[in-house]
């Protein structure tokens, strides 16, 4: 008997590569045959940088879709991956978000587990069932990869290899990681935006200087620039600014201060698909590790970090920038989590969401774009449909 087809919810996608159907922000008939085709489909999803993990026994849990993921170093000082589950009855094993450990005891059973992942100790092993072998239950590990200490997760065999998959958007996250991808974690901030994970991710280039009024108050210019997508879905942004002078509007206007680096001409981000973005506006690095929490919300890891070679007053400034410009309630950014709720109440009415900014063609998808276009967002987009299965109306 042959095996059933996956169902694919049928959803009309306009024929115009500008056009998206709303409802796929908002159907959950839609999220799950997401999270089924791409968060444990063939994706890589950064979960970590090893600058989060300094020394042996630390520790981070995220998500990988609604997968719990432990990110581990272990005794002997590599990285390893698993999820975050007992390998007896599936209890969820760590619940802090973060720390350090020398071992991980699951409190239902009290199996204990060791920095890598092996099973030490099952209280009663010895009245289990008669295929019971102890090295046949570790934690279950997933398949990783690492690029300039980021650490990614797959939960699928089909994944190309990491290398392959990023592409050209490896340019960008080199330039955001300094060059070097040695880092330091400075710390967290996390908040949970009432909005469909793909609104979240859908920010462009466009709204920017729009919406964001620090931008006008602080005298805030770009200079030249580009973005380019890739055909599975990621952004990359490179560009210069130009440093406001001090328009009075600071106490403290060091604040704006770039000092810059052989790496930088000012901003860059990389976005890789499905949710990740990572920036390095002046003198800020930051990643913005997410997941979706149902087709409603979308939790949102803000992490900053500095350079390892980074001297007192280097690590005080890129402490001082962070938050304060670019995260969830900076200078920079604070209207984004009013934005995203709104996009997300006013996706529920019928049609489609129209891209125009850029827009140079209608019936195909190109992939080199001005930087402040957000038809950048298109070939992202294009991957989404193909990967759910998604077919296009005729023109």
């Amino acid at each position: 008997m042959n095996a059933p087809e996956k169902y694919s919810p049928l959803v009309r996608w306009p024929a115009k590569v500008n056009e998206i159907p709303k409802e796929v922000f908002f159907r959950e008939d839609v999220y799950q045959l997401e999270l089924e085709n791409i968060f444990y489909g063939p994706e890589w999803h950064p979960v970590a940088h090893t600058g989060e993990l300094p020394n042996k026994g630390d520790f981070k849990t995220i998500n990988v879709g609604e997968r719990p993921i432990l990110v581990v170093r272990g005794d002997d000082g590599d990285i390893r991956t698993f999820y975050n589950a007992c390998a007896h009855r599936g209890n969820l094993l760590e619940t802090r978000v973060s720390g350090n450990a020398v071992e991980f005891e699951c409190p239902y059973h009290r199996w204990l587990f060791d920095l890598r992942g092996e099973l030490r100790g099952a209280p009663g092993d010895d009245d289990f069932s008669p295929s019971y072998r102890k090295e046949d239950f570790g934690l279950p590990a997933i398949r990783s990869a690492e690029f300039m200490g980021l650490i990614f997760v797959t939960c699928s065999d089909e994944t190309p290899e990491l290398d392959e998959y990023l592409g050209r958007v490896k340019d960008a996250l080199a330039i955001t990681f300094n060059g070097d991808g040695r880092l330091k974690l400075l710390g967290y901030q996390k908040v949970l935006y009432d909005v469909n994970w793909k609104a979240y991710v859908d920010n462009d280039g466009y709204h920017a200087p729009l919406l964001h009024a620090a931008f006008k108050l602080l005298d805030w210019q770009g200079g030249k620039g580009e973005q380019y997508s890739t055909k599975n879905g990621h952004i990359g942004f490179e560009s210069e600014l130009k440093v406001p002078k001090d328009t009075g509007f600071l106490k403290d206007p060091t604040l704006l201060q770039f000092k810059g680096t052989a790496s930088s001409k000012g901003s860059a981000i990389a976005s890789t698909f499905p949710i990740t973005v990572i920036t390095k506006h002046m003198d800020m690095i930051n990643i913005r590790f997410a997941f979706p929490r149902g087709v409603g919300q979308t939790e949102v890891h803000y992490g900053y970090y500095c350079h390892e070679d980074d001297d007192d007053e280097m690590v005080q400034h890129r402490i001082r920038q962070s938050s304060n410009m670019l995260g969830p309630t900076g200078l920079v950014s604070m209207e984004d989590a009013s934005i995203f709720h709104r996009i997300h109440v006013g996706n529920h009415t019928p049609g489609n969401v129209t891209f125009q900014k850029g827009v140079k063609h209608e019936d195909r998808i190109w992939y080199d774009f001005k930087q402040n276009d957000e038809a950048g967002n298109l070939p992202r987009w294009e991957h989404y449909r193909q990967s759910l299965g998604f077919n296009r109306e005729e023109a």
